[in-house]
C-alpha cells in the first residue's frame, strides 16, 4: 500500500515495482503533485497503469471539505493542465460564499486587509484565530503580513519557513538596536559581540561573565572593568578589540538618538554599512554568495519596513525606543512553538498541503509570484506544477476563500507595477466577487455627517 503516490520519486517507484508483483494498491492525486524540486514525479501514476495492465481504478471525486464554489474554482483552474487524469471534484456541502478577490495598492495594504478581515470575522462570526490559514508562495512575502498581525495584536505561527523576525540576520540587527538603546541588555550584547567577527574569543567572554556574576553587574559594566589600565586579565590586543566594540556602540547611540531619533531607517542603513555586515555575510557564506545576498536583502526589507512605519501618518511616535517597543513580541525567542491553538496559521503553500482551514487567504496572487518567475525561467513547462500548487492552495479552504493581488509591490529599493496572476482568470467569473477598496472620507464629509447626527439627536 502506497499513500500520497503522486509525491514518490522515480527511484521509489522502481523499488515498489521490485517489491510488489500484483498485490499492491496506491492512492494519489496527480493534481496535487507539487514536489518535483525534491524528486517527486507525477507521471508515476501513468507509469503504474502501464506496468500493471490489470489495474482497477477507483475514482474518489467527492470532497468532504470544501463548498461547491471553492471546488468549482479549483476545477476551473486545474482543467487548464494537459498532463493530468480527467476528474472533477464535487461536494455535498452547498454552494457557499463567493470567492473574494482584493486588489490592494501594495503589500502593506494587502497585509492590512488580511489582518482587518480576520479581526472582523473573529468578532462577527465568533471564529477562533486558528480557523484561519494565510498562504504565501515564498517566505519573502511574510514580512508585511507579520507586521500587520503585530499592529493588530493577532497571534500567529509561521510554518514552512522561518518567521521574518526570527531570521539570524534580522535578529542580529535588532540586537544591535537593543544594545544601543540599553547597554545593560546582556542577552543581546552576547549575540552581537562577535558578528561581525572582531577577535573577542570565548576566554574573554568567560572573563566578562565571571566579573558580571561576582560583582552583580551587567556584561557592559564588566567590559569597563576589564579595560582598566591596571587589569591584566586580558592582553592589549584583546583590550583594543573590546574598546573598538564599545566605541562602535557609543558612536551609533549618539548617531541614532540625534535629532530626536528622526530618520531611523537611514541611520540603521548607515549602521549596517559601518559594521561591515555585508563583508561578514560574505565570509560566513563563502561557498554561496547567493545566500549572502538573500540575507542582505532581508536586512534591506527590514530597513524599508522601518521607513514605511516612521512615514506612516498614523504613527504617533517614532524613534529607536518606539520602534523597539513595537517589535518586542515578534523578536521574542521564548514564544511557545508547541501551543498553536488560538493562532493564525501563516505558511507557505507547500507547507499547507494536507491541511485545511475554514477560512483561507492566498496572498500575492501576482504574475511572477504565482506562478513563480524563477520556476518558469528554469523550465517553461513548470507552469503546470505552479498551477497545481495554486490548486492545492485553493482546496485548503472549507468555507471561505480570499485572494489578493497587489497593484504595486516593493522590490529592493524600487516599486514595481504588478500584473494579476493569470490563474485568477482561469477561475469561472460567476464564482468571484471583487472586494471594493474603501475610499477615505474627507473633512467636509465628516463635518456633514456630524451635522446630520446633531440634527437627529436635537430635542424637538
Amino acid at each position: 500500500m502506497v499513500d500520497e503516490f503522486q509525491d514518490t520519486s522515480h527511484q521509489q517507484y522502481e523499488m515498489m515495482h521490485l517489491l510488489a508483483d500484483k498485490n499492491v494498491a496506491v492512492v494519489g492525486d496527480d493534481d496535487q503533485s507539487i514536489y518535483s524540486w525534491r524528486g517527486a514525479n507525477y507521471e508515476n501514476i501513468l507509469n503504474f497503469e502501464n506496468d500493471y495492465p490489470d489495474v482497477q481504478e477507483i475514482r474518489l471525486e467527492q470532497n468532504y471539505r470544501s463548498t461547491e464554489t471553492i471546488l468549482a474554482a479549483a476545477n476551473g483552474d486545474i482543467s487548464h493542465n494537459t498532463n493530468r487524469k480527467d476528474k472533477s471534484l464535487w461536494s455535498g456541502n452547498g454552494s457557499g460564499k463567493p470567492i473574494e478577490i482584493y486588489m490592494p495598492e501594495n503589500e502593506n495594504a494587502e497585509a492590512d486587509f488580511i489582518a482587518e478581515s480576520i479581526q472582523g470575522i473573529v468578532a462577527t462570526e465568533r471564529r477562533k484565530y486558528d480557523d484561519f490559514g494565510v498562504l504565501i508562495r515564498a517566505n519573502t512575502l511574510s514580512r508585511a503580513i507579520e507586521e500587520a498581525f503585530l499592529n493588530a495584536n493577532i497571534p500567529y505561527t509561521m510554518s514552512g519557513g522561518t518567521s521574518f523576525f526570527q531570521r539570524k540576520e534580522i535578529k542580529d540587527l535588532i540586537s544591535y538596536l537593543r544594545v544601543i538603546a540599553n547597554h545593560d541588555d546582556d542577552i543581546n550584547l552576547l549575540r552581537i559581540i562577535n558578528p561581525p567577527r572582531r577577535g573577542i574569543g570565548r576566554k574573554t567572554i568567560e572573563s566578562m561573565g565571571e566579573i558580571s556574576s561576582n560583582e552583580k553587574v551587567s556584561l557592559w559594566t564588566s567590559i569597563s572593568r576589564l579595560l582598566k589600565p591596571d587589569n591584566t586579565i586580558l592582553n592589549e590586543n584583546t583590550k583594543a578589540d573590546l574598546q573598538t566594540f564599545i566605541d562602535l556602540i557609543e558612536n551609533q547611540r549618539t548617531a541614532i538618538l540625534s535629532g530626536g531619533g528622526k530618520n531611523l531607517s537611514q541611520k540603521v542603513r548607515t549602521m549596517v554599512e559601518e559594521i561591515n555586515y555585508w563583508d561578514y555575510l560574505i565570509g560566513e557564506n563563502q561557498k554561496n554568495e547567493k545566500a549572502a545576498r538573500f540575507k542582505m536583502m532581508n536586512i534591506e526589507h527590514l530597513i524599508q519596513s522601518i521607513e514605511s512605519w516612521e512615514n506612516n501618518p498614523d504613527t504617533l511616535e517614532t524613534g529607536l525606543y518606539a520602534y523597539l517597543n513595537r517589535i518586542t513580541l515578534l523578536s521574542r525567542d521564548d514564544m511557545d512553538e508547541d501551543n498553536l491553538k488560538g493562532k493564525v496559521n501563516l505558511m507557505t503553500i507547500h507547507a499547507s498541503k494536507g491541511l485545511e482551514f475554514p477560512i483561507v487567504f492566498i496572498a500575492g496572487c501576482e504574475e511572477g509570484i504565482i506562478p513563480h518567475a524563477r520556476c518558469l525561467e528554469e523550465d517553461p513547462n513548470n507552469i503546470e506544477e505552479e498551477r497545481r500548487l495554486f490548486y492545492v492552495a485553493i482546496t485548503r479552504a472549507r468555507d471561505k476563500l480570499f485572494l489578493s493581488s497587489c497593484q504595486h509591490r516593493r522590490k529592493m529599493q524600487s516599486v514595481v507595477e504588478c500584473v494579476p496572476s493569470p490563474f485568477l482568470d482561469e477561475i469561472p467569473a460567476n464564482l468571484v466577487e471583487y472586494h471594493e477598496v474603501e475610499t477615505e472620507v474627507d473633512d467636509e464629509q465628516i463635518i456633514a455627517m456630524l451635522e446630520q447626527m446633531k440634527q437627529r439627536f436635537k430635542p424637538k
